[in-house]
């Protein structure tokens, strides 16, 4: 294999990006858990909705950052 793996992470960032319709930095400022959540669901099978225990801790941690 030619390509290096940084090489191809790359290539698949920005096949991301188009796919999504994305700028760059909304891609780099995405978690890992978020792009997660993006692509969960592709089954078709409904999303699991938050407690309102997790919520709270969300807007918490939104507050904070």
């Amino acid at each position: 294999m030619s390509e290096h793996l940084s090489d191809s992470a790359l290539r698949l960032c920005g096949e991301l990006c188009r796919s999504l319709g994305w700028p760059p930095q909304d891609f780099w400022q995405a978690t890992p858990a978020e792009l997660f959540c993006i692509f969960a669901n592709q089954n078709g099978d409904p999303a699991e909705g938050l407690t309102r225990g997790e919520l709270a801790a969300l807007l918490e941690q939104d507050r904070h950052d």
